[in-house]
């Protein structure tokens, strides 16, 4: 980006990292394949290698463009605002991929299922116990990351501080748990369609909640560090956006697979 410009919009300076990214990714589903086949781990550990020291550093350049350099103007900032909000509205649709074929196959249970549902020989887990406790960590964790925000944008640096840790603790705890429920589920993803839809759906679930938590580790340092102001802090509402999707989505999977589809 070109420090010296007299208009608001957001021009990029020359960035080697897409090329790393694409090279990362290109990486990683050869690294895949060659996991799959061969049992040979080495290429998908240098393909997330690449990706790792990717997303660093363009995300480095980024803080160092909001933060340090100005260039992150109302006009950019609002580019930035939409492009997260079409992110989520995406993630959003993968989601309803989930649960469209968990209700497909819920609803109309055909004969190989023993047309029933859950299928015959499915143990489904108690909705009351494990994860009505997640429901309950997802919900509080949703009140402490908007307890933050308000504080941010009250200028109270040390509420700010204490609900974003407690925040990152609650969804650590959910991650434990959830980890903890899958040792211990008496079915597998090769258990039906039951178990596919299942563990795919609570496995990407789960993994949103760990992306969301490391997006909300990071605030919490940046924090610490004094990038935020009143006015200026973007980078915190988009991981409370993206916290507040994941709490929705976890209500509809409690709903419809841990509930109803008991």
């Amino acid at each position: 980006m070109n420090m010296h410009s007299n208009h608001p919009f957001h021009l990029v300076n020359i960035s080697p990292w897409p090329l790393t990214g694409a090279i990362g990714a290109l990486t990683l589903t050869s690294g895949l394949i060659s996991m799959f086949h061969q049992y040979n781990f080495n290429i998908l550990l240098t393909a997330l290698l690449i990706i790792m020291l990717t997303m660093y550093q363009w995300w480095r350049d980024i803080t160092r463009e909001g933060t340090f350099q100005g260039l992150h103007t109302l006009v950019v900032n609002m580019g930035l605002r939409w492009g997260m909000i079409l992110f989520i509205i995406s993630e959003v649709f993968f989601f309803i991929s989930f649960f469209w074929s968990f209700f497909h196959s819920s609803l109309a249970p055909t004969i190989e299922l023993g047309m029933v549902w859950p299928p015959l020989g499915i143990n489904p887990f108690n909705p009351i116990q494990i994860p009505l406790l997640n429901t309950a960590i997802l919900l509080a964790s949703g009140v402490t990351v908007t307890w933050a925000h308000h504080s941010l944008m009250e200028g109270n640096h040390t509420q700010t501080s204490q609900s974003l840790l407690i925040t990152i603790l609650l969804g650590l705890y959910f991650t434990i748990l959830q980890a903890y429920e899958y040792i211990e589920a008496p079915f597998t993803i090769a258990d039906s369609v039951y178990g596919s839809a299942f563990f795919m759906a609570t496995g990407f679930h789960g993994l949103h909640v760990i992306i969301g938590t490391t997006f909300l580790l990071i605030c919490l340092m940046r924090h610490m560090q004094m990038h935020f102001s009143l006015n200026h802090h973007f980078g915190f509402e988009a991981a409370a956006w993206y916290w507040h999707f994941v709490d929705v989505v976890w209500l509809f999977l409690y709903i419809s697979i841990y509930w109803w589809g008991n």
